[in-house]
């Protein structure tokens, strides 16, 4: 199915997920507020703002480096061919570069390793592009890859000549994860296969598990993914999207159980003992070492997945300050804010300063 046809859709569908956790605007000059207890942050619309001769074509994902530096990666026009798909922003939201205009029209996944001494990104792009990449900080290729034809899932032809054509015999990549140790990657097509990769570090195919289905080891949508290190043993979290779930696994690909009650979470990552998960339906929320849900951020549900609210996204008049349209990833920073990045055609990233 067409992912924007897919999307309209979904968003009028009821959310099962829990009511927000509080929300507050003292005054016009008072900073908007949202959370609850320790899951406080002040809510910062816009933070990064592109220099005039660049637009946002629909930001996807976000990634902090270790000197807090925030690199964001949209997805582009495939007309707009010298136009960045990456952009790179200090912590006090200053543009400082841009780079990757291969990935222009299908610019999605965004992730930064840190391998020895240096970082790298790793990036992902699906339509017509259909590839991954790791590259520098800078944006210099280190390699890139195309679909694993050794994996027996993808139409001939599919490594070779991408093309703009959707099907789960396609390879349409989403996002990264790293298994402990270093060795290994985590790679998920959320949009083609249904599927997670595994690759050694070069960026060679090693194994495969998931597929479609309904849940328990298969999926519908499997957008975003992380491994969860928080317990004695390292999961991998897999935000199977149209199921509206978590499905979690062990390191070898088992399935493990599934955590429901989500709109459409579209990735994951974690932070001391926190898990995050950004939904496309309209909230950030914040999960427990239990896997249970403490704090939404943003929350904007009812409004967006009203059966008149399929128009909120491309309409920005209708966005209300400190709440989230369409979240469609979210990171943490060294010092616990959070970044997020909404799936709107004109682009939206806001920071959340942790107040509490």
């Amino acid at each position: 199915m067409n992912r924007r046809r897919f999307v309209q859709s979904s968003v009028a569908m009821a959310s099962s997920g829990p009511l927000l956790l509080g929300m507050q605007n003292k005054s016009e000059s008072s900073p908007l507020v949202t959370g609850q207890g320790e899951h406080r942050y002040e809510v910062v619309h816009d933070w990064a703002k592109l220099p005039g001769q660049f637009t946002w074509q629909t930001t996807h994902n976000v990634a902090v480096d270790s000197q807090g530096n925030l690199y964001v990666i949209h997805e582009g026009r495939a007309e707009l061919k010298d136009h960045p798909s990456i952009f790179v922003f200090d912590p006090q939201g200053k543009y400082i570069r841009s780079f990757g205009k291969q990935f222009q029209g299908g610019g999605h996944g965004i992730e930064i390793r840190k391998e020895g001494t240096e970082e790298f990104l790793y990036v992902c792009a699906y339509q017509q592009l259909k590839t991954f990449a790791k590259m520098s900080l800078k944006g210099e290729t280190v390699w890139q890859k195309y679909a694993p034809m050794d994996s027996k899932v993808y139409a001939a032809g599919e490594d070779t000549n991408p093309q703009k054509v959707w099907g789960q015999n396609r390879f349409l990549p989403t996002n990264f994860a790293w298994v402990p140790g270093g060795t290994d990657f985590l790679l998920v097509d959320g949009y083609g296969a249904f599927v997670v990769h595994r690759y050694d570090k070069d960026g060679n195919w090693k194994s495969v598990f998931g597929g479609p289905g309904k849940g328990e080891g298969k999926f519908n949508t499997p957008h975003g993914l992380w491994v969860d290190t928080r317990g004695a043993e390292p999961r991998i979290v897999v935000c199977d999207r149209a199921n509206h779930s978590l499905q979690f696994f062990d390191i070898n690909g088992k399935y493990q159980k599934t955590v429901k009650g989500f709109g459409l979470p579209a990735n994951a990552e974690t932070y001391k003992g926190l898990l995050l998960v950004p939904e496309l339906h309209a909230r950030v929320s914040i999960l427990d070492a239990n896997d249970k849900v403490i704090a939404q951020l943003g929350d904007d549900v009812a409004r967006v997945t009203a059966k008149d609210g399929g128009g909120i996204r491309g309409d920005s008049n209708r966005w209300q300050a400190g709440k989230f349209v369409h979240p469609h990833d979210a990171c943490f920073d060294a010092d616990g804010n959070i970044f997020v990045a909404e799936w709107v055609a004109t682009g939206r990233i806001s920071k959340l300063r942790k107040v509490s």
